[in-house]
């Protein structure tokens, strides 16, 4: 028992030494300690955390907004080709009727039919080959010649064979035509007076060759290895970037059930290749076709890998300033203490109560450093707001800054979307400045910035450029809309009375993208041409390059 007892008394003491060298290292490790580096330990601990957290949320946040606005852009410049391409089938079923309806007057006239198919096919350039069907699918007129057409045959191909029994309009799944190509058949009926059918009328598109709906679908949209191709409705291939692929059939494609069932929308998913990718998709009624945009996800997230460590670096160069911004602060923060610590052990000495007071207390201290840091904290995420919500804007008129021109320069020109650039400049504007100050030279920008934004559209970008000048982008399909919102402000402007000035007015230059040229930078050179011509003029006119 005694054994017992004296080795048990024997663990307890071990356990207690333990303890109590642990407490020893403990207190000496703290007691080595001075407020300078504790502080500095606090404060890089704090800062790193944070560090941490905001690179995770950045990370999230970059990758998710990158993610919804790939799909986004994806359906609207889905929906933007099959929009176009709708009203391009109408136009080709069009011309068809009335062929239709001018060869049913004379079914029977060779000449009339021959006039018709050389008409048709040289007109509008939008069919590869025409062609007149009699109802027993025997074919009377053709264009081009080099069909080499056996008029005495019999054909019965697919399109033609199911377009005659509909006798209706019909367009055709892709099949193998006459010379061997891969067509897409486009027919309309012909009826005679009497309402008896007499055949149809075909226009034929090879999709293996180049025609103007391939044109119009591949030169659309090219954005950051995106790229759009189109399907019918029983998932095969129209039209496709990559030729060998017209034809095939989608049948390991992840999205396609999910996009035949929606008229419009956005999905990730899987092509047939295995490749992730974010697709937006919209229908062509006319021909129930789907046109599908789409982007591999590997590039978007190579791009928000990118933002990421650029934003990264930025954000390690702040927190660097930052850390020695810290341990410089942390020795003044820690002298005073230091001097009060000396005074302590010179308690004796004469007049030592005035040095005391001489020396600001460390708890002052303390509490000035910790309402400058919440001051520092405030004025540092106002800032960042601030920065986020101007960063693209002039702050005297509201209006885009050219950083944020340039973001919408790449926009436009990445989506091929045709603009007009109009460079404006008020007249005289130096003797404002100079006959009434700069405050009301302010005011008079501030009246134009105003004026621009009530007279301009609202996806048309205004833009202060620098001083007095300002450039503004028109989306349009036709530049004689730009000229004729110029001409509006122009009106505008040089009725409105600014007291006490008066009025003013303004020289306006015009130029297209891409009709006048392919580079943006060379098209707003034209615009500020066209100013100067507008000034040299006589001011308060517009010059535009449409009008040469």
């Amino acid at each position: 028992m005694r054994i017992e007892l004296l080795q048990a008394s024997q663990q307890n003491f071990k356990k207690s030494v333990l303890v109590l060298g642990a407490w020893v290292i403990k207190k000496s490790v703290f007691h080595s300690l001075d407020l300078q580096k504790l502080i500095l330990i606090l404060i890089i601990g704090c800062v790193s955390s944070l560090f941490l957290i905001s690179i995770f949320v950045l990370n999230y946040v970059i990758k998710e907004q990158l993610t919804e606005n790939s799909l986004a852009a994806n359906q609207r410049y889905a929906s933007k080709i099959a929009f176009s391409t709708d009203k391009y089938f109408e136009s080709m079923l069009s011309e068809l009727r009335y062929s239709a309806q001018i060869v049913g007057q004379d079914f029977s006239n060779q000449q009339v039919l021959k006039a018709e198919v050389t008409r048709l096919k040289g007109q509008s350039q939008k069919f590869n080959s025409i062609t007149i069907i009699d109802k027993n699918a025997f074919i009377l007129e053709y264009s081009p010649e080099t069909l080499q057409v056996n008029q005495k045959k019999q054909y019965k191909t697919p399109g033609i064979t199911e377009a005659l029994k509909l006798k209706k309009t019909y367009i055709s799944s892709p099949y193998k035509g006459l010379s061997n190509n891969l067509i897409v058949l486009i027919a309309q009926p012909i009826f005679n007076h009497q309402n008896e059918f007499l055949g149809i009328v075909t226009g034929s598109i090879y999709l293996n060759k180049e025609n103007l709906v391939s044109e119009l679908l591949a030169s659309t949209y090219s954005y950051k290895k995106s790229y759009t191709y189109v399907v019918d409705n029983k998932n095969k291939i129209i039209f496709h970037p990559d030729k060998t692929r017209i034809g095939d059939s989608l049948k390991n494609n992840t999205g396609m059930q999910y996009i035949t069932s929606h008229a419009t929308g956005n999905i990730a998913l899987v092509n047939s290749k295995g490749i992730e990718n974010l697709a937006g998709f919209a229908a062509i009624p006319s021909v129930n076709w789907i046109v599908v945009s789409q982007q591999p996800t590997l590039e978007l997230l190579s791009q928000a890998n990118s933002i990421i460590v650029k934003v990264t670096l930025a954000m390690l160069g702040f927190y660097l300033l930052l850390f020695i911004f810290v341990w410089k602060l942390s020795y003044w923060i820690s002298s005073p203490l230091n001097k009060l610590a000396q005074m302590a052990s010179m308690l004796t000495r004469p007049n030592i109560d005035q040095d005391i007071k001489n020396i600001d207390p460390w708890y002052f201290e303390a509490l000035r450093f910790r309402t400058a840091l919440l001051l520092s904290s405030k004025h540092f995420k106002d800032e960042i707001a601030e920065l986020k919500q101007h960063v693209n804007t002039d702050p005297l008129t509201g209006l885009y800054n050219r950083r944020g021109m340039k973001l919408f320069l790449n926009e436009l020109e990445a989506t091929n979307t045709p603009f007009s650039v109009l460079t404006l400049d008020i007249d005289h504007f130096k003797a404002v400045n100079d006959n009434y100050g700069h405050d009301q030279g302010d005011h008079v920008l501030k009246k134009l910035a105003s004026h621009m934004k009530s007279n301009f559209r609202q996806h048309d970008v205004c833009c202060r450029a620098s001083g007095e000048e300002f450039i503004v982008f028109v989306v349009h399909e036709d530049p004689k809309i730009a000229y004729i919102a110029a001409e509006r402000l122009r009106k505008t402007v040089a009725q409105s009375y600014i007291d006490p000035i008066g009025t003013i007015t303004v020289s306006i230059g015009i130029a297209s993208w891409p009709q006048d040229s392919e580079n943006i930078q060379d098209v707003i050179k034209l615009a500020d041409q066209k100013l100067y011509q507008a000034k040299n003029d006589g001011r308060n006119c517009i010059r535009s390059t449409s009008s040469d």
